[in-house]
């Protein structure tokens, strides 16, 4: 890793602080992570300028999920105080998913640029159709899985989360409405995955790209300390924002045309990576 020139430090600090105003007003505004629109910033800022290289998308991933440690604690007490969150359903799942965000840091460790970006537009594509597509009250079962599908699916929602760099909410959101739960009970309770997530998954991405070549400067393994510590300013302060923002403007408008934007973001990193 290599010091940047001053002129090149400022610019990306000013993409880092855009990507974290964006993501912040995102995560409120729709109730998915923030990292649908912190990853491809910061990854996109990376590439721009020149920084890093071979681990540039490894590090945006690593650092958006450092940021969602912060920004899923506070929109979980925030949501406890409505009396929103299913505290069992948080119990009883949040183990599981901390234990899939672990297992997908190290995979994403193991993963080439390349092939962490076909994961990382598939999924998004994904979460895209799922808000553009699905209607928001759509069901296909009665009442959350329980034992080994508890298991697999809180392994699966972790470990997808964490190679995406995302919390809880677009994954435990999705499986939760799909199983009955009402939309508002679904995003609180979600929220508190992303606390799993965000712990579990960053400590793998440091363990794991610790000795990684093609970093960008100031990294701790596959995090990059500056940004992570901007973004998490930057994304629990104007959250809220989002959040009063929706209750004013057309929802159904806004989650298709955030679905397009999602699809078309999908779309671009994986040909800037490829």
């Amino acid at each position: 890793m290599t010091a940047l020139p001053l002129s090149e430090m400022l610019l990306l600090m000013a993409a880092l602080v855009a990507a974290g105003l964006a993501g912040g007003i995102v995560a409120g505004l729709f109730g998915v992570g923030g990292g649908t629109v912190i990853v491809p910033a910061v990854f996109y800022a990376f590439e721009v300028l020149g920084v890093g290289g071979e681990g540039n998308l490894h590090t945006a991933i690593g650092t958006s999920l450092m940021t969602i440690v912060a920004t899923s604690w506070r929109s979980l007490k925030a949501h406890r105080t409505h009396g929103a969150v299913d505290e069992v359903v948080l119990k009883t799942w949040t183990p599981w998913v901390g234990f899939g965000a672990l297992v997908g840091a190290g995979v994403a460790g193991l993963t080439s640029m390349e092939g962490l970006a076909i994961v990382y537009g598939v999924c998004l594509a994904l979460v895209a159709a799922q808000m553009g597509l699905m209607p928001e009250r759509y069901v296909l079962r009665k009442d959350l899985p329980t034992g080994w599908g508890r298991r697999g699916f809180g392994t699966v929602i972790g470990g997808l989360s964490a190679m995406m760099g995302i919390g809880g909410g677009s994954f435990g959101g999705m499986l939760m409405t799909l199983c009955g739960r009402p939309i508002h009970q679904a995003v609180a309770t979600a929220s508190g995955f992303g606390v799993a997530i965000g712990a579990a998954a960053t400590v793998g991405f440091v363990v794991f790209g610790w000795d990684a070549v093609g970093r960008p400067p100031l990294s701790l393994g596959y995090v990059n300390v500056p940004g992570a510590v901007v973004m998490a300013v930057l994304t629990t302060a104007v959250a809220p924002w989002g959040a009063k923002l929706a209750h004013s403007l057309d929802r159904r408008v806004l989650r298709k045309a955030f679905a397009l934007y999602l699809l078309a973001t999908a779309m671009v990193v994986m040909v800037k990576a490829l």
